[in-house]
């Protein structure tokens, strides 16, 4: 057979397994590629959640200046043991439920005053232990469902905003506290410059951040419905903070495990929280805004204040 011109074909030739280094150098990238991912999905849930908490603060911001332009004054920040309209220890939150389109839960509450004055009884205060997802803050995984509160042996549902009662809860120069029955003539520093909400997760025990009602710090409704932005614990201290230094706290990071947190605002959001004016306007604080916020908490204090972007 001629052979001449014939092709000759060589077999190929079998590539090696990986060897250690280069498996452990695809491991590695893979790795940094999870973790990237991991974070990026972080990043978009956070972004999520924080949007869909500074929308809640607009409907309830919303709901409230409804309610101040239907009835010429703003819901009172909270209502003490003693108090001529009745429905003790009650507030923001139930008086503006048929604007937030919750007439029902109104309706029942106030029926429910009617048959027991002390709110605290379930039955017939059934709405103590009804969530309410738009006083919820979606970064906050404790309170979708109703929790123990062990002092008061009672299931109670939550809000994650509460009304800025001013510098503290002895001050009353903000826009929602004790008693308040502030219009929005009231407001002389300006509406687009006075803080109405801001964020402020229940506490560690559960014991405060109730939103059908609430006793809170020294029987003021501080810590429950309102909170100021220098907010105090002061003797006698308040169950539950033995361990939390007296004095006022502002506006700094938290976590949900540190009972002291309960008296000053944050959230659970990366860097600040959402906090709303009363011009209805929802903004995103971070915490280096900490030195402003008395001048902003202020309803009449005629300070001059630029609020960050």
């Amino acid at each position: 057979m001629n052979l001449r011109g014939a092709i000759l074909i060589t077999p190929p030739r079998s590539r090696a397994a990986f060897t250690l280094i280069e498996l452990l150098v695809v491991i590695a990238i893979i790795s940094t590629l999870m973790g990237l991912l991991l974070s990026a999905v972080q990043r978009v849930r956070e972004a999520a959640a924080r949007a869909k908490c500074q929308n809640n603060l607009k409907q309830i911001s919303l709901a409230l200046l409804n309610y101040e332009s239907a009835k010429q004054i703003l819901p009172t920040g909270h209502r003490g043991l003693f108090n001529p309209q009745g429905q003790v220890f009650s507030g923001w939150t139930l008086d503006i439920l048929p604007f937030l389109e919750q007439p029902t839960v109104y309706t029942n509450a106030l029926a429910a005053y009617q048959t027991n004055r002390n709110p605290f009884v379930n039955p017939p205060h059934t709405d103590l232990n009804t969530v309410l997802p738009v006083f919820l803050c979606p970064s906050d995984g404790r309170i979708d469902a109703p929790q123990f509160a062990p002092r008061s042996k009672v299931f109670v549902a939550f809000t994650s905003y509460l009304g800025v009662n001013g510098k503290d809860q002895s001050t009353h120069d903000g826009v929602l506290y004790q008693g308040s029955r502030i219009r929005m003539a009231d407001i002389l520093d300006g509406a687009s410059t006075t803080l109405l909400l801001g964020e402020r997760p229940p506490s560690t025990d559960f014991q405060f951040g109730w939103w059908y009602v609430g006793i809170g710090f020294h029987v003021t409704g501080a810590g429950d419905l309102t909170l100021g932005v220098r907010e105090t614990n002061l003797p006698p201290i308040v169950p539950g903070a033995q361990k939390c230094p007296p004095g006022s706290y502002p506006f700094m990071p938290g976590n949900f495990n540190n009972e002291c947190d309960m008296f000053h605002f944050w959230s659970p959001h990366p860097d600040g929280a959402n906090f709303a004016f009363a011009d209805g306007a929802v903004r995103f604080l971070t915490y280096s805004a900490s030195p402003i916020l008395p001048a902003l908490a202020s309803r009449a204090g005629g300070e001059v204040v630029a609020v960050p972007d």
